[in-house]
């Protein structure tokens, strides 16, 4: 009879066990915690499983009906006590981690997460010109991108366009990138087995959309179910890394990637989150593979916040923990924005760093690349993001304009802010420019290009760009040689003096005269700062 007693006890342990772990089974293939002591959602599971474990033993093995507190504790010793000591031990090593984890102890290692060198801004950030400045914000992005997804009438009743919007660059162009999405889960089921047909890009300089269609489409994707959703993909694939948030990117060929940063901690067990490579995850195939050193294509690994947070520890820790808080001596912290740069083919997050006290002024601003974390400081001081927003609304403050974050330039080597002003229906009627150092000098424009001539004059009225800079300073000539060609979607001419051996490039946007010049005619050209072969100009009219 004992033994019969025994086996019984036996089945129902093992019954209990495999209940537990049909549980555990459905609750990894939702919540997807990785199988690491440094995920703090594998602690959740592993506790998720002892208590089912355990009421199914008090359930099955009567616990419940034990006649004293002694016989009670006697039975979970026996039936319980494994599952017990894993939460206990997990829990000793969660606090104790978490202890060895803090600023209090690891201040130093904090400050030590990112390295920031001292840059030279004027020398190291390129000029650009007029035509060369991303214009577009996601806001913007999403409306083109929405548009464009209403042109595509085989499309538009299936799919959706995602607001994810990962800025890039692409063939040396600064884009933003996007999948579209299955409409609804009907959606899906129709179109699951071809995928989704094709990817929005939107040329953040000319604001042209387009729709990349593919010959075999996406499978892998943040909106798909099942084992093809790309972080259940990547779950089962590498169970025990621990990931931040993908990112949609394209390589130089246009074939579409998940780009999937792998999540480390550096300091005890939980401390100093960093990045230790990616992997790269075909959206077409499902093939994926780990890449220490992501290859150069690849544009955003690190995350704004994470960069952002990495500095902000650096810039308190300076000192030591007691004096981020108690004397705060060479304390400070990043502003509240950020915004992207395009620079030697990556792109660069950057944002304004000031005084732990919030005074209203930055003393400079960093920029990082988000490939490879380098990051350099320049010193710089002058408003804040927010100060230079507010002056660009107030010199058109009859209009109720809004502006958008700003976009660090270097326009005549000097850093500046370049915003869009918008209207209540977010559509972009104004644009304005403001030094970084001195806020108050202010200019705006309808265009682009006029709002660089009149910055730029602004400036040499300042005495912070030399006269050879100054935009207004017109040159007059016999055209020599003249052409015309389209680039992305606009008619520009090409026009070279007769005392020049280098050609101006003026859009017909810009100035409609120039499509109607001809050789020999005496024009007055208005040109932008830079040199080379070929120099932007900003308009063209007939000279007496």
């Amino acid at each position: 009879m004992d033994k019969t007693r025994s086996q019984g006890k036996g089945k129902r342990t093992l019954v209990n066990l495999l209940i537990t772990l049909a549980i555990g089974l459905v609750y990894f293939y939702f919540k997807l915690p990785a199988l690491n002591l440094q995920d703090p959602a594998f602690y959740t599971f592993i506790l998720l499983l002892s208590a089912v474990y355990c009421f199914l033993s008090i359930m099955t093995q009567g616990l419940f009906k034990a006649e004293s507190g002694h016989e009670l504790w006697k039975s979970i010793k026996t039936h319980c006590a494994i599952p017990v000591f894993i939460c206990l031990l997990l829990a000793a090593v969660f606090v104790v981690g978490s202890l060895i984890s803090s600023p209090i102890i690891r201040s130093h290692s904090y400050r030590n997460l990112l390295t920031v060198e001292t840059g030279d801004f004027a020398a190291e950030v390129q000029e650009v010109s007029y035509n060369q400045i991303p214009m577009l914000d996601a806001d913007s992005a999403k409306k083109l991108g929405d548009k464009k997804m209403g042109e595509l009438a085989d499309m538009v009743s299936q799919f959706e366009v995602a607001d994810d919007y990962t800025q890039i660059n692409y063939k040396g162009r600064p884009v933003r990138v996007t999948p579209l999405l299955y409409g609804d889960f009907f959606k899906w089921i129709t179109n699951r087995s071809e995928g989704l047909p094709a990817y929005i890009v939107i040329d953040m300089v000319t604001q042209e959309a387009n729709a990349v269609r593919l010959s075999e489409g996406m499978k892998y994707t943040t909106n798909e179910h099942f084992f093809r959703n790309v972080y259940r993909h990547l779950r089962f694939n590498y169970p025990t890394f621990i990931f931040d948030t993908v990112n949609f990117e394209i390589d130089d060929e246009g074939t579409p990637y998940w780009v999937c940063p792998r999540i480390v901690k550096k300091i005890g067990l939980f401390g100093g989150t960093d990045i230790d490579g990616a992997v790269l995850l075909n959206a077409v195939t499902g093939e994926c593979k780990f890449y220490e050193e992501v290859p150069n294509w690849v544009d955003r690994v690190y995350t704004a916040s994470l960069i952002m947070r990495q500095y902000d520890y650096h810039g308190m820790y300076q000192n030591g923990w007691v004096n981020s808080f108690i004397g705060q001596r060479d304390v400070t912290i990043t502003t509240e924005g950020y915004n992207y740069i395009a620079k030697d083919d990556d792109v660069y997050m950057y944002t304004g760093i000031t005084s732990v006290n919030m005074d209203g002024s930055n003393i400079g601003f960093i920029l990082t690349n988000q490939r490879t974390k380098e990051t350099r400081f320049y010193s710089c001081a002058g408003a804040q993001e927010i100060a230079a927003m507010a002056s660009a609304e107030g010199i058109v403050q009859y209009t109720d304009y809004k502006s958008t974050f700003p976009l660090l330039l270097n326009i005549s080597n000097q850093p500046t802010y370049f915003m869009a002003l918008k209207d209540s229906g977010g559509l972009v009627k104004m644009y304005a420019m403001v030094n970084v150092e001195q806020y108050q000098l202010v200019a705006s424009g309808t265009s682009v290009a006029e709002c660089e001539r009149n910055y730029v004059n602004l400036l040499a009225g300042s005495n912070l760009a030399d006269e050879s800079e100054n935009a207004s300073t017109a040159v007059t000539g016999f055209i020599e040689d003249i052409r015309t060609a389209v680039i992305d979607g606009n008619t520009h001419v090409f026009i070279r003096l007769d005392a020049n051996d280098y050609y101006y490039v003026i859009s017909v946007k810009d100035s409609d005269l120039a499509v109607v010049l001809s050789k020999g005619d005496k024009v007055e050209i208005s040109p932008s700062s830079g040199k080379g072969e070929l120099r932007n100009a900003y308009s063209v009219k007939r000279a007496k």
